[in-house]
């Protein structure tokens, strides 16, 4: 793994300076001292540029065909990223890879196969896919869940675009049960480590239908990386999920168990308002009907994160509340007729993932008509603490700010980002008005941030907000804002 950065201030661009030029001789003389400036400082420029900046201008992103373990399948690509769609075995994103780090959970068992739907019975191959809510038995406006056309079946594949974007798009079959036809489009742009996917439910039958379609997502879980003390106990010890818990929940606890042991140390709603799970490999299905709109998947051991977003829908009900649902893999709590606790484990209880599931509102559906469920991945680099997500990144440790005594003020923190480009610090007076900003280093998406620099604002600031801007001046949002506390309150 590569050493973090230890970033610095930037004062500029080496090409900023004080040429004042009015005539024709001076301005001829101006565009020579640029020519030749930018013939000496062009590699400079571009020294200081992040490896993903100097890439992207000229990598694009593609779309052609892989062999993935044993599938033939199609790789969407760009710089920093990897994603490999199986459309025969039920559309399913199969594996996702950042930096060379593979996120999704693949069975080894199944590597390579495709089996038919066959009723009764359930083949996991692991990915990402699209299901169904709300699950059962009991009628028809259940779903059984089992080894179906929804599931199992051959999906098409379309390529819609590459290059500035990669695009393609998945049918699914027509399924006769549930009455529901799945399309998914999964986007990919050449200078972004962002995923979107636009997911549609449509209604194939000649009556009406109300389901709501779910991301269903396998991290894996399995051991860590060799030289963790973690790695030879069969799974990886520090593994976490996290969403923020609903302040008026519907449930009690703020999250409900659905499945499992109703006292789990391993899960449970933090100080700061954050729903965390801590992996163990037993059994067990939570459901949050948390309203901002993310999850966040965090692996301590490799220093990798997964933040998914969604938006919430205050004005339509969600299947069971919940729109958030995380299910550890594992042997499952039972009591015998005598009332006897155990674990009972199978086949199905053996391989070690968690998955993180996105539910879509309940969409009443009319013959014909569809609903869309739209989402977000931003894969991105973590540490040993998490704080939270943000507009432009996660925050791995509080950013700190300090006015010193010789008038500059000191910023601490860490951070993953969700794009390339440049962190800015945006400070304000005590009435709010900002008074300059001051560019503090370049970032990465597949680098953690690790800030501790010293910078000389303008004026006197009061507040300072960290934001990640592109070369083209594009914000994308806020890190994290924080009072500057004088040296001596500390």
């Amino acid at each position: 793994m590569k050493t973090a950065p230890v970033l610095t201030s930037n004062p500029g661009s080496i090409l900023e300076g004080s040429m004042n030029f009015h005539s024709p001789a001076t301005n001829a003389m101006r565009r020579f001292a640029f020519i030749v400036s930018a013939f000496f400082f062009a590699p400079l420029l571009l020294s200081s540029m992040t490896p993903a900046q100097a890439d992207l201008q000229n990598q694009p992103c593609r779309v052609e065909p892989a062999d993935y373990k044993g599938w033939h399948g199609e790789q969407l690509s760009n710089h920093w990223l990897q994603l490999i769609v199986v459309p025969q075995n039920g559309g399913r994103l199969m594996q996702v890879t950042f930096a060379g780090h593979p996120y999704l959970f693949v069975n080894p068992k199944l590597a390579g196969q495709h089996l038919p739907p066959t009723p009764g019975k359930w083949y996991n191959y692991g990915g990402d896919k699209l299901w169904l809510l709300p699950e059962g038995n009991d009628d028809e406006q259940h779903w059984v869940g089992d080894s179906d056309l929804l599931d199992d079946g051959p999906f098409s594949f379309r390529k819609i675009s590459e290059g500035k974007q990669c695009e393609i798009e998945l049918t699914g079959p027509a399924d006769p049960q549930t009455g529901i036809q799945f399309v998914r489009t999964i986007r990919l742009d050449a200078d972004s480590a962002r995923i979107r996917f636009h997911s549609v439910m449509k209604n194939v039958t000649g009556h009406t239908l109300e389901w709501s379609m779910q991301s269903v997502s396998q991290y894996n879980t399995g051991s860590a990386p060799p030289g963790d003390s973690s790695a030879d106990m069969g799974f990886n010890h520090d593994f976490w999920t996290f969403t923020p818990a609903n302040p008026a929940s519907s449930y009690l606890n703020r999250y409900h168990v659905r499945f499992g042991p109703a006292q789990n140390s391993s899960v449970g709603v933090r100080d700061d308002g954050l729903f965390s799970v801590h992996y163990v490999h037993m059994a067990a299905e939570l459901w949050l009907d948390s309203t901002d709109g993310w999850l966040a998947v965090v692996d301590g051991a490799s220093k990798y994160a997964m933040v998914e977003r969604f938006e919430y829908d205050r004005s339509r009900p969600y299947p069971g509340k919940a729109s958030v649902i995380f299910w550890t893999n594992g042997p499952e709590m039972r009591l015998s007729k005598d009332g006897v606790p155990s674990l009972r484990s199978d086949a199905d209880a053996t391989p070690t993932y968690l998955e993180a599931e996105l539910n879509s509102p309940m969409c009443r559906l009319r013959p014909g008509e569809s609903c869309e469920f739209d989402t977000e991945w931003f894969p991105t680099r973590s540490g040993n603490e998490f704080h939270g997500v943000k507009d432009a990144g996660i925050v791995i440790r509080p950013l700190e700010s300090v006015l010193a005594g010789n008038g500059k003020v000191r910023l601490s923190g860490s951070f993953g980002v969700f794009s390339s480009g440049h962190l800015v610090a945006h400070f304000y007076d005590e009435h709010g008005s900002p008074i300059g900003n001051i560019r503090v280093a370049n970032v990465d998406p597949a680098e953690p941030v690790v800030l501790e620099t010293e910078v000389a604002p303008p004026g006197k600031p009061a507040r300072v907000s960290l934001h990640v801007e592109d070369d083209r001046g594009v914000d994308y949002g806020s890190l994290q804002e924080v009072p500057v506390t004088p040296q001596d309150a500390k």
